[in-house]
């Protein structure tokens, strides 16, 4: 029925794809189709039509889908095509999920490890807002050795530049503690951008690997480098649990 329409860009935005902001700038490039055809700003659409996003099937009722990926150097945390006009790859198409999603945050290009992928875009907000204080784990090697003292004041809380705000702002006290004489392990309440490259510069070090371990309760275990897998019903319960979101 006519009455069952709305919107492509309502309709996107519902089905936990994307802003309906992203997804007119989707439609403009040419990145949805409604029954084959290119869809237009402004389009009716309903659940009887079939709607492609990126070449794979958007409904209203997804399944809800959470994995973890252990993110290897080069790929870009967006499902972008392109950056800056640039070709690149990214993290959704090089998992070629059969299903539309998402990654929870980012981990820059040059970094590895740990990243969520869901079609649950309230897991996502939950996650990136820093004043949840949820944890995020990493591990970091630098180009020397780092002191116990250059640890320590890791840990108080360093003044940084952050992009976002174009200022410098202190961040927040964290947990860090050595793996070896020239690499520790830190534990993060926040996301500013490059954070923890930016801490490290302060005191004249270089960051040379950083991987991120754990976020909230999902641990990167033994998975290898480019591989995913799903979360076990017990790990979205708990995950659910501490980010205090009803099922």
């Amino acid at each position: 029925m006519e009455s069952d329409k709305i919107r492509i860009n309502k309709f996107l935005s519902m089905s936990g794809i994307c802003s309906r902001r992203e997804a007119d700038r989707a439609i403009l490039e040419g990145r949805v189709l409604v029954n084959s055809l290119p869809s237009e700003q402004g389009q009716m659409v309903s659940e009887e039509d079939e709607i492609l996003f990126d070449g794979k099937r958007v409904s209203l009722k997804n399944e809800d889908i959470y994995l973890i990926f252990n993110k290897p150097m080069g790929l870009v945390c967006t499902t972008a095509k392109f950056e800056n006009g640039v070709k690149i790859r990214n993290v959704v198409d090089y998992i070629n999920y059969p299903e539309r999603i998402y990654p929870v945050g980012r981990l820059d290009k040059n970094s590895e490890g740990l990243l969520i992928l869901t079609n649950q875009g309230n897991v996502m907000n939950k996650v990136l807002k820093s004043r949840y204080n949820h944890e995020k784990e990493y591990f970091v090697k630098v180009n020397k050795d780092i002191s116990d003292d250059d640890l320590k004041r890791l840990s108080k809380g360093v003044r940084i530049f952050d992009p976002s705000k174009n200022r410098e702002v202190y961040t927040k006290r964290c947990k860090v503690w050595r793996e070896s004489s020239d690499s520790f392990h830190i534990i993060l309440t926040q996301g500013l951008n490059r954070q923890i490259r930016r801490m490290c510069e302060t005191f004249g070090f270089k960051v040379v690997r950083l991987r991120r371990d754990r976020i909230v309760n999902i641990t990167l275990g033994e998975l290898k480098p480019g591989k995913y897998r799903k979360l076990s019903k017990e790990e979205v319960a708990e995950l659910k649990r501490q980010l205090n979101i009803d099922e």
